[in-house]
Protein backbone atom coordinates (compact mmCIF):
# COMPACT_ATOMS: atom_id res chain seq x y z
CA UNK A 1 0.00 0.00 0.00
CA UNK A 2 1.05 3.39 -0.94
CA UNK A 3 -1.68 5.58 0.07
CA UNK A 4 -1.11 8.93 2.40
CA UNK A 5 -3.82 7.07 4.87
CA UNK A 6 -6.33 4.49 5.33
CA UNK A 7 -8.85 2.84 8.03
CA UNK A 8 -8.68 -0.31 9.04
CA UNK A 9 -9.24 -2.20 12.62
CA UNK A 10 -6.57 -2.33 15.39
CA UNK A 11 -7.02 -6.36 16.00
CA UNK A 12 -9.40 -9.35 15.76
CA UNK A 13 -12.16 -8.38 18.30
CA UNK A 14 -15.89 -10.24 18.44
CA UNK A 15 -18.92 -8.98 20.04
CA UNK A 16 -22.36 -10.89 20.08
CA UNK A 17 -25.93 -9.62 19.67
CA UNK A 18 -29.51 -11.29 20.23
CA UNK A 19 -32.27 -10.70 17.74
CA UNK A 20 -35.37 -12.37 18.02
CA UNK A 21 -33.83 -15.17 19.90
CA UNK A 22 -31.30 -15.44 17.05
CA UNK A 23 -27.49 -15.59 18.04
CA UNK A 24 -25.49 -12.87 16.11
CA UNK A 25 -21.60 -12.74 16.89
CA UNK A 26 -19.63 -10.37 14.18
CA UNK A 27 -16.07 -11.24 14.03
CA UNK A 28 -13.21 -8.35 12.53
CA UNK A 29 -9.84 -8.64 11.97
CA UNK A 30 -6.89 -6.90 9.95
CA UNK A 31 -5.77 -8.78 7.22
CA UNK A 32 -2.80 -8.09 4.41
CA UNK A 33 -3.86 -10.14 1.56
CA UNK A 34 -6.66 -12.09 0.22
CA UNK A 35 -5.18 -15.51 1.39
CA UNK A 36 -5.01 -14.44 5.03
CA UNK A 37 -8.98 -13.21 4.79
CA UNK A 38 -9.85 -16.64 3.53
CA UNK A 39 -7.86 -18.36 5.95
CA UNK A 40 -9.58 -16.41 8.77
CA UNK A 41 -12.84 -16.74 7.38
CA UNK A 42 -12.73 -20.29 7.83
CA UNK A 43 -11.16 -20.46 11.00
CA UNK A 44 -14.12 -18.40 12.11
CA UNK A 45 -16.14 -21.69 9.92
CA UNK A 46 -14.17 -24.47 12.11
CA UNK A 47 -15.12 -22.41 14.72
CA UNK A 48 -18.27 -22.43 14.41
CA UNK A 49 -18.97 -25.33 12.51
CA UNK A 50 -22.42 -26.09 14.44
CA UNK A 51 -23.41 -22.49 13.51
CA UNK A 52 -26.73 -21.88 11.37
CA UNK A 53 -24.68 -19.73 9.16
CA UNK A 54 -20.81 -18.03 8.70
CA UNK A 55 -21.61 -14.90 6.27
CA UNK A 56 -18.66 -13.06 5.61
CA UNK A 57 -17.11 -10.13 3.95
CA UNK A 58 -13.34 -8.44 2.90
CA UNK A 59 -12.29 -5.86 1.25
CA UNK A 60 -8.42 -5.72 0.41
CA UNK A 61 -5.83 -3.21 -1.81
CA UNK A 62 -5.08 0.13 -1.89
CA UNK A 63 -7.65 0.65 -4.15
CA UNK A 64 -10.60 -1.79 -2.50
CA UNK A 65 -9.35 -4.56 -5.94
CA UNK A 66 -10.05 -7.67 -3.39
CA UNK A 67 -13.87 -7.51 -2.51
CA UNK A 68 -15.88 -10.34 -1.78
CA UNK A 69 -19.39 -11.09 0.01
CA UNK A 70 -20.82 -14.49 1.11
CA UNK A 71 -24.21 -15.35 2.11
CA UNK A 72 -23.21 -18.79 3.41
CA UNK A 73 -27.01 -20.11 2.65
CA UNK A 74 -28.61 -16.93 3.74
CA UNK A 75 -31.45 -15.89 1.43
CA UNK A 76 -28.94 -14.17 -2.11
CA UNK A 77 -27.91 -10.77 -0.92
CA UNK A 78 -29.37 -10.47 2.55
CA UNK A 79 -26.00 -11.94 4.77
CA UNK A 80 -22.88 -11.07 2.83
CA UNK A 81 -23.79 -7.61 1.03
CA UNK A 82 -24.86 -5.77 3.93
CA UNK A 83 -21.23 -6.73 5.82
CA UNK A 84 -19.93 -5.36 2.53
CA UNK A 85 -21.88 -2.59 2.79
CA UNK A 86 -20.90 -1.97 6.67
CA UNK A 87 -17.03 -2.16 5.73
CA UNK A 88 -17.43 0.38 2.39
CA UNK A 89 -19.27 3.04 4.44
CA UNK A 90 -16.91 3.21 7.48
CA UNK A 91 -13.99 3.66 4.83
CA UNK A 92 -12.33 0.82 5.88
CA UNK A 93 -9.33 -1.36 3.91
CA UNK A 94 -7.58 -4.37 4.34
CA UNK A 95 -10.13 -5.91 6.76
CA UNK A 96 -12.23 -9.24 6.92
CA UNK A 97 -15.56 -9.47 8.99
CA UNK A 98 -17.30 -12.99 9.81
CA UNK A 99 -20.70 -13.02 11.47
CA UNK A 100 -21.79 -16.12 13.05
CA UNK A 101 -25.71 -17.06 13.20
CA UNK A 102 -27.44 -19.40 15.57
CA UNK A 103 -30.82 -19.44 14.74
CA UNK A 104 -33.42 -18.77 17.39
CA UNK A 105 -36.65 -20.58 16.24
CA UNK A 106 -38.11 -17.26 14.91
CA UNK A 107 -37.57 -16.16 11.07
CA UNK A 108 -36.51 -12.94 10.07
CA UNK A 109 -37.67 -12.22 6.83
CA UNK A 110 -35.59 -10.04 4.08
CA UNK A 111 -35.59 -7.23 5.47
CA UNK A 112 -34.81 -8.05 9.18
CA UNK A 113 -31.71 -10.22 7.79
CA UNK A 114 -30.55 -7.50 6.32
CA UNK A 115 -30.30 -5.47 9.32
CA UNK A 116 -28.82 -8.01 11.87
CA UNK A 117 -26.68 -9.20 9.44
CA UNK A 118 -25.77 -5.37 9.04
CA UNK A 119 -25.83 -4.57 13.50
CA UNK A 120 -23.50 -7.50 13.58
CA UNK A 121 -20.93 -6.49 11.41
CA UNK A 122 -21.09 -3.19 12.95
CA UNK A 123 -20.52 -5.20 16.37
CA UNK A 124 -17.64 -6.77 15.19
CA UNK A 125 -15.78 -4.13 14.03
CA UNK A 126 -16.59 -2.29 16.74
CA UNK A 127 -15.07 -4.95 19.33
CA UNK A 128 -12.02 -4.92 16.84
CA UNK A 129 -11.46 -0.77 16.93
CA UNK A 130 -11.23 1.43 14.06
CA UNK A 131 -7.81 2.99 13.47
CA UNK A 132 -6.61 5.01 10.92
CA UNK A 133 -2.94 4.63 9.34
CA UNK A 134 -0.35 7.57 8.17
CA UNK A 135 2.41 6.84 5.92
CA UNK A 136 5.82 8.27 6.98
CA UNK A 137 8.95 9.01 5.58
CA UNK A 138 12.22 8.21 7.68
CA UNK A 139 14.35 11.13 7.52
CA UNK A 140 18.06 10.73 9.39
CA UNK A 141 19.37 14.00 10.71
CA UNK A 142 23.10 13.12 11.37
CA UNK A 143 24.40 16.02 13.80
CA UNK A 144 26.77 17.32 15.78
CA UNK A 145 26.23 16.64 20.04
CA UNK A 146 26.31 20.78 20.34
CA UNK A 147 23.07 20.87 18.17
CA UNK A 148 20.87 18.00 19.86
CA UNK A 149 19.10 19.92 22.68
CA UNK A 150 17.85 22.38 19.97
CA UNK A 151 16.28 19.85 17.86
CA UNK A 152 14.94 17.69 20.39
CA UNK A 153 12.81 21.16 21.40
CA UNK A 154 12.38 22.05 17.79
CA UNK A 155 11.22 18.40 16.55
CA UNK A 156 8.53 18.16 20.27
CA UNK A 157 7.43 21.74 19.73
CA UNK A 158 6.49 20.69 15.94
CA UNK A 159 5.39 17.32 16.74
CA UNK A 160 7.55 15.02 14.48
CA UNK A 161 7.54 11.13 15.61
CA UNK A 162 11.10 10.28 16.10
CA UNK A 163 12.03 6.58 15.48
CA UNK A 164 15.16 6.62 17.87
CA UNK A 165 18.13 8.65 18.48
CA UNK A 166 21.85 6.94 18.61
CA UNK A 167 24.69 8.11 20.26
CA UNK A 168 28.22 7.71 19.19
CA UNK A 169 30.47 9.97 18.27
CA UNK A 170 27.69 12.17 16.92
CA UNK A 171 23.95 12.53 17.35
CA UNK A 172 21.83 10.36 14.71
CA UNK A 173 18.28 11.38 15.11
CA UNK A 174 15.55 8.88 12.93
CA UNK A 175 12.91 10.88 12.69
CA UNK A 176 9.40 10.15 10.84
CA UNK A 177 7.67 13.06 9.26
CA UNK A 178 4.21 12.67 7.45
CA UNK A 179 5.66 11.41 4.30
CA UNK A 180 3.94 14.16 1.66
CA UNK A 181 5.86 16.71 4.06
CA UNK A 182 8.83 15.12 4.39
CA UNK A 183 10.52 18.03 1.95
CA UNK A 184 9.35 20.73 3.65
CA UNK A 185 10.87 18.65 6.83
CA UNK A 186 13.98 18.33 5.29
CA UNK A 187 14.32 21.92 4.14
CA UNK A 188 13.03 22.72 7.60
CA UNK A 189 16.15 20.86 9.39
CA UNK A 190 18.06 22.09 7.05
CA UNK A 191 17.46 25.98 8.30
CA UNK A 192 17.07 25.26 11.68
CA UNK A 193 21.21 23.36 12.10
CA UNK A 194 22.41 25.98 9.54
CA UNK A 195 22.99 23.22 7.31
CA UNK A 196 25.36 21.68 9.57
CA UNK A 197 23.28 18.37 9.42
CA UNK A 198 23.64 15.28 7.70
CA UNK A 199 20.64 14.11 6.29
CA UNK A 200 19.37 11.30 4.48
CA UNK A 201 16.06 9.85 3.16
CA UNK A 202 14.94 6.07 4.06
CA UNK A 203 11.78 4.05 3.81
CA UNK A 204 8.04 4.74 4.10
CA UNK A 205 5.98 3.20 6.80
CA UNK A 206 2.73 3.32 8.42
CA UNK A 207 2.06 4.31 11.98
CA UNK A 208 -1.42 4.59 13.42
CA UNK A 209 -2.76 8.46 13.83
CA UNK A 210 -2.46 10.07 17.01
CA UNK A 211 -0.06 7.42 18.83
Amino acid sequence: MNLARYRTVRQQGSQEITIKRSRFIGYAKPVQSEEEAVAFIEEMKRQHRDATHNCSAYIIGERDQWQKASDDGEPSGTAGKPILEVIKHKGLKNVAVVVTRYFGGIMLGAGGLVRAYTDGAVAGIEAAGEIEYVLHREVVVDVDYTWYGKLENELHSRGVRVGGTDFTDRVVLTCLPVAGEAQSFIDWMTDVTQGQAAITEGETRYYIDGE
